[in-house]
């Protein structure tokens, strides 16, 4: 063999050696799949990124909020809670953090997320002197309840849901059963978005709870009110607003609480994924961009894996910005 040769094969050797070690350092990493669309998409998303850009082996764990986090905090594992809402496990993942066990390599992976209360488009545009929940309030005439058209129509949580004792307690705090109003229990999620559909549908004013990111806001567009009340505290969120109603004596009026949303990964993925750290750190999904792939899933039946290849083949003004070039040739190579 020429020394020419040699030297050649002697890159290619360590070219390949250095990609199998990059491969090993990656080794084999666990995401979990939280059991709702947005989560299941951005699981999936990390899924082909991870594994076509930075050679990682990827396995998706079905995953639930609190079961995820408690089995991330005391086994190590899955790796990665891509979508983690961290209202509920506040204090056990403020602990591990201080540990230095879990580490929030985004705090915030998607804009414009949140819960709180919301009127449609039209609604929004055709009355924009209208534009807090409070001046909603004084106006209960613009939502006329079918079964009493003399009061206001608001449409609540169904019964069994964590939301329908704060959408009920919150009624109380603003006494809005003396300002005419009514809180109307929907009956279920169904019942919850036919009400949003139909008064879409026929140009009528709808007012009522629901949350973000989620198919019926990407399809309807609906708009979210800011309270003028500031938020009244934890002592009055935690301790009154968000139990049942026979729990609450005094709620008073808030704002709704900040909802917060982290990808949240464990000490031990830092220590073995290198550069791929810095994807998560530069993934943030725009609210209308996950709020149209919501509304894609939702209108084609399509799973997450589904929307993840759907996205990366459409949406690469936006994905590419998350990962340096040469991953990203590796991704859309891989699509």
């Amino acid at each position: 063999m020429t020394m020419t040769k040699l030297i050649a094969a002697s890159a290619l050797s360590i070219v390949a050696s250095a990609g199998a070690a990059f491969a090993a350092d990656c080794g084999d990493v666990t995401i979990a799949e939280m059991n709702w669309a947005s989560a299941s998409f951005m699981a999936n998303v990390d899924a082909i990124i991870l594994e076509e850009g930075y050679a990682c082996n990827v396995e998706l764990i079905t995953g639930d909020t609190t079961p995820t986090f408690t089995s991330m905090n005391e086994k190590g594992q899955p790796d990665i809670a891509p979508e983690l809402w961290i209202n509920a496990v506040a204090t056990p993942l403020a602990a591990a953090k201080e540990a230095g066990s879990l580490v929030a390599l985004n705090d915030g992976p998607i804009t414009g997320l949140g819960e709180g209360w919301w009127v449609t488009k039209k609604f929004k545009e055709d009355h924009p002197e209208l534009d807090t929940v409070e001046k909603v309030l004084a106006h209960p005439e613009m939502f006329p309840f079918i079964e009493d058209e003399s009061k206001g129509a608001f449409m609540g949580c169904p019964a069994g849901w964590g939301c329908q004792s704060i959408n009920a307690n919150q009624f109380r705090a603003f006494d809005m059963e003396a300002k005419g109003w009514v809180l109307v229990d929907p009956g279920s999620a169904a019942g919850l978005d036919g009400s949003i559909a139909k008064a879409v549908d026929r140009d009528e004013p709808w007012f009522g709870y629901y949350w973000a990111p989620t198919a019926i806001i990407g399809k309807y567009d609906l708009q979210m009110l800011p309270f003028e009340a500031e938020y009244a505290g934890d002592d009055n969120w935690n301790n009154c607003i968000s139990l049942p109603e026979q729990d609450c004596l005094d709620p008073q009026p808030t704002s709704w609480i900040e909802s917060a949303v982290e990808s949240v990964v464990t000490d031990e993925f830092i220590a073995k994924a290198g550069p791929a750290t810095d994807y998560f750190k530069a993934r943030v999904y725009p609210g209308e961009v996950m709020n149209g792939m919501l509304v894609y899933m939702n209108e084609n039946q399509a799973s997450g894996e589904d929307a993840a290849y759907e996205f990366l083949a459409t949406q690469e003004d936006i994905w590419m910005q998350w990962v340096p070039a040469d991953v990203a040739e590796k991704v859309k190579s891989a699509l």
